[in-house]
């Protein structure tokens, strides 16, 4: 029977929905599903969310909970992983010092200084899971959701020997929307999509044969409405050539040319209508927001009367559309299942870094992860992506070596800091940014540069 094991299941949004996606395959039918939390109430909830998906659909499967994880590890053929170190009162610097400075961010989980700084708290938590794994469960495969996706990942990659790799929901939802924009099937899109993770590129977009790159390019220029859904994006588009994965306010912040003046900001950061169109602190404000009502919103789905009509019952229980308990499901045994995940570059994308973490293409197969061969980047959109690798494992290195001046080389050259402070300023920022942090960062010993 298989087993999987949830480390950071007090995000139980996600935890119920990964563990109702995995009731739905045969392969699950008795699985034992260990929920692992150091948070011990939202513990709990995903515990109750799981035992209250199982009961509504007659689910045979055995539920574990633990606050600690080598209690459930042993044996386990999946782990996923999402978790994130420190709470909002840690990581809001990430994105409140670098605004004192002149870097204006909006969700700062993924790169530039606010990725790289929460990425050096995090590295050190990752790699103990993976020993862990190593000691209990060393053929498992690691799904890991956590950002700063690729830094976390590369460095799971290069310290140890878990067979690990790194979901998001940015591929194939981008997909969506511009099959939607094109007015074909997604069903029907055939695509390849590579870079790095938030950093990726639609290489190949067609429709039974067809290039739809064209016909999307009209569609960006000629409705506004479909221009504003993502302005940051579409601009970069427009540029060149190639659509990129990711919303346009996480975006904004990996390039130089959207936020290093407030009438830029105000231009292309505002008035989108996508998700997330780049707004100062954006993802810090949805935080706080989200702390004020967790509680309550796991009540009222709890306690929800949809529970009791047959037809919403079964809405709440269908499959989503997240990858995960398809490419499980796939590794246990099941149907192959290709999706893009987060890998070691070994020439997979042959101009960018080799050995750093690349977004590609993935087949899943039983105990098998399999990356597929994706070749040259464009020119067009190579830059900013193998600088971004770059920066990114000088991160991992400077966090397993202890180097505080890498971290601020690694900031300096990041592209938004780079067009918005001097390398001085960018120093005295990273300075600042270490003495907040140095209770987090253990590694460092001089905290400072």
């Amino acid at each position: 029977m298989a087993k999987i094991v949830f480390i950071g299941a007090g995000s139980w949004g996600f935890t119920r929905t990964i563990f109702k996606d995995l009731m739905t395959y045969e392969n699950m039918d008795g699985a034992t599903i260990a929920l692992v939390d150091i948070h011990e109430e939202r513990l709990r909830m995903g515990e109750t969310a799981c035992r209250k998906i199982a009961e509504e659909g007659g689910c045979n499967v055995t539920i574990e909970a633990s606050t600690d994880r080598r209690d459930v590890l042993e044996g386990a053929d999946a782990v996923l992983i999402t978790i994130l170190s420190g709470d909002t009162s840690v990581w809001q610097h990430d994105i409140l010092v670098p605004k004192k400075y002149g870097v204006d961010i909006c969700v700062g989980d993924t790169r530039g200084v606010a990725g790289i700084f929460r990425g050096l708290r995090t590295i050190p938590v990752m790699v103990d899971i993976c020993r862990d794994i190593e000691a209990r469960c060393p053929d498992a495969l690691v799904l890991n959701y956590t950002n700063p996706m690729a830094i976390l990942c590369h460095a799971m990659q290069r310290e140890t020997e878990v067979n690990v790799t790194g979901l998001c929901h940015s591929v194939q939802g981008t997909a969506k929307m511009l099959a939607t924009w094109a007015e074909v099937p997604f069903e029907e899109l055939d695509y390849t999509c590579a870079g790095l993770n938030h950093l990726s590129w639609f290489l190949k977009l067609k429709h039974r044969g067809r290039d739809i790159y064209p016909v999307l390019r009209e569609r960006v220029l000629g409705d506004r409405d479909i221009y504003n859904e993502e302005i940051v994006r579409n601009e970069m588009f427009l540029a060149f050539d190639y659509y990129v994965t990711e919303s346009s306010g996480h975006n904004s912040e990996y390039s130089w040319w959207f936020r290093k003046r407030p009438e830029l900001i105000e231009r292309y950061c505002k008035d989108g209508t996508g998700w997330n169109p780049g707004e100062h602190a954006y993802i810090l404000n949805e935080y706080r927001k989200r702390e004020e009502t967790w509680r309550d919103e796991f009540d009222k789905w709890l306690t929800s009367a949809d529970w009791d009509d047959p037809e919403k019952k079964s809405a709440m229980l269908r499959k989503s559309n997240e990858y995960a308990s398809s490419i499980i499901n796939a590794y246990v045994g099941g149907s192959p299942f290709q999706f893009n995940g987060n890998v070691k570059n070994t020439h997979l994308i042959s101009n960018l870094p080799e050995h750093c973490c690349v977004e590609v293409p993935v087949l899943t197969t039983r105990r098998t992860l399999s990356p597929l061969h994706v070749g040259e980047l464009p020119q067009s959109v190579l830059p900013l992506t193998s600088l971004t690798a770059l920066t990114e494992q000088m991160t991992v290195e400077a966090s397993f070596t202890g180097d505080e001046k890498l971290v601020y080389q690694a900031v300096a050259q990041s592209p938004l800091t780079a067009a918005c402070l001097s390398l001085n300023e960018a120093r005295d920022m990273v300075n600042e940014l270490f003495q907040i942090n140095k209770q987090y960062l253990p590694q460092f010993k001089r905290h400072g540069v």
